[in-house]
């Protein structure tokens, strides 16, 4: 079926509609979908991974780490957390408002959402925030991506099998078909993606004054920070890991790594013998290595790697059939130039030698360009890296570790400036999708005159001395 404007229009004014009714305000009633969401996703996960392998060339246990399991995860916690989460805060007025002494603040959903996830981890980027969404108490509609042509499939197959289109729908379709989601009035919107759609998002969610979430990529790309005093091995270890996992198509991926120029040799050599180690001397022959997403993405990787082929000091070639392209190392590359100046969503790997006694020189040049999504730093110094992650501007990051931050249950996943806005996962979720709202209960008896008229003349000179003292 062909998504119209006219037909997402209907479907969200069913959304509306269904809201209305109040039905999604009970605690109970979004538990049990949250279970059924949950039980969905465990009856389809071998359909999920096998379209996940069918669009990135993902493996089983990659698909079910990064994706699948990381979604059940996220439903369980949130199962544990909402009820207490959900209750209405009670607080004292204040003498202020003597004698109205009790305030209560609920937590109240805003609505319909609007839920546009990227191709890159498909399942999670969708019912991740679907399950945040649903713990709120909104409806939701979710725009999935073009490119992930498979797992849009089984995602439009599972929520079409679980939830009715008045509470859940799934919309697939192109950039037209966005735009159409985006000129609906929606309560809420949650997008991930890059900076450049994230700023069409904001202008189009501004029309109607809409709520907006981002988790972006970050525009010049996140950064990790080797220290002369790093364990070498481990942070090679690490780094391989995280650059092969999805081909380096991952928001949080290093794009770059500043390595003191005192270690540089050491340190490449450790990274090249990890790459192998985990991937093999032939990673386009072996099929647990993921490949680009589509022809577009492999040819910018490609011309990327042509155009800096003089640094390429290990891998560098690719297969424009099956879309992927080696793990690629590129030394020396200086700060200033132009492949650490953006983002690279790709398995290329600049690496930026440093003099380790002017890391300071480092940091100001990456804290002057676009905040990253995640900061990376392996030293033995952990008061300095301690100082330096508690002082930048970044989403989030590790130290001596990579992307595990994200995984971490009660903790926000966030970006900030160009790399986003708002924050989600558990708790934060909860808190993403719903608007506090505070209400005053107010008493018939006792009322005090001080804040009414007239507040002049000597008989009413008690108003102020009281205010001041209530006040205080």
């Amino acid at each position: 079926m062909e998504w119209t404007k006219d037909r997402i229009s209907e479907v969200v004014e069913k959304q509306r509609k269904f809201f209305r009714g109040g039905k999604t305000l009970d605690v109970d009633f979004r538990i049990r979908q949250l279970k059924r969401l949950r039980e969905g996703v465990l009856r389809y996960s071998k359909e999920f991974e096998k379209a996940l392998y069918e669009d990135l060339g993902r493996s089983e246990n990659e698909a079910y780490l990064c994706d699948i399991g990381t979604v059940v995860m996220e439903i369980n916690e949130i199962l544990s957390g909402i009820k207490s989460w959900s209750k209405p805060e009670t607080h004292f007025s204040g003498l202020a408002c003597f004698p109205s002494i009790i305030t209560k603040v609920y937590k109240m959903p805003y609505g319909v959402s609007l839920i546009i996830s990227p191709f890159n981890f498909p399942i999670l980027l969708s019912l991740g925030v679907l399950a945040a969404s649903i713990s709120a108490g909104n409806t939701a509609v979710i725009k999935v991506s073009s490119k992930s042509v498979n797992c849009s499939r089984a995602l439009k197959k599972i929520i079409n099998e679980i939830f009715p289109e008045k509470y859940v729908a799934v919309i697939d379709g192109g950039h037209d078909v966005a735009d159409f989601c985006l000129e609906q009035r929606f309560d809420k919107i949650f997008y991930t993606g890059s900076p450049k759609v994230g700023v069409h998002v904001m202008e189009m969610a501004a029309k109607n004054l809409t709520p907006v979430a981002l988790e972006l990529g970050g525009e010049t790309g996140n950064w990790c920070i080797v220290r002369k005093d790093a364990d070498l091995k481990d942070a090679a270890r690490k780094i391989a890991f995280f650059k092969l996992c999805n081909s380096g198509q991952i928001c949080i991926n290093i794009n770059q790594v500043a390595v003191a120029r005192e270690v540089a040799d050491e340190f490449i050599k450790e990274l090249k013998n990890q790459f192998v180690s985990q991937i093999g001397m032939r990673p386009l022959e072996n099929e647990e290595y993921p490949r680009l997403i589509d022809k577009r993405a492999y040819e910018k990787c490609m011309n990327e790697a042509k155009d800096n082929q003089d640094k390429i000091i290990f891998g560098g070639h690719g297969d424009d059939i099956c879309l992927k392209f080696e793990p690629t190392i590129l030394y020396p590359v200086d700060i200033n130039d132009s492949i650490v100046n953006h983002e690279l969503f790709n398995p290329l790997l600049p690496i930026v030698p440093f003099d380790d006694k002017n890391i300071n020189k480092v940091l100001d040049i990456i804290e002057s360009r676009e905040h990253g999504l995640a900061m990376y730093i392996f030293t033995r110094d952990k008061k300095w890296a301690m100082k330096v992650m508690s002082s930048g501007q970044y989403g989030g990051g590790c130290i001596n570790e990579v992307c595990l931050h994200l995984m971490v249950k009660g903790v926000p996943f966030n970006g900030v400036g160009h790399s986003g806005m708002g924050a989600y996962h558990g708790i934060w979720g909860f808190r993403e999708f719903s608007h506090p709202s505070t209400v005053l209960i107010g008493s018939r008896f006792f009322n005090l005159s001080l804040r009414e008229h007239p507040y002049n003349g000597w008989k009413n000179s008690w108003k102020k001395i009281l205010t001041k003292g209530f006040e205080k």
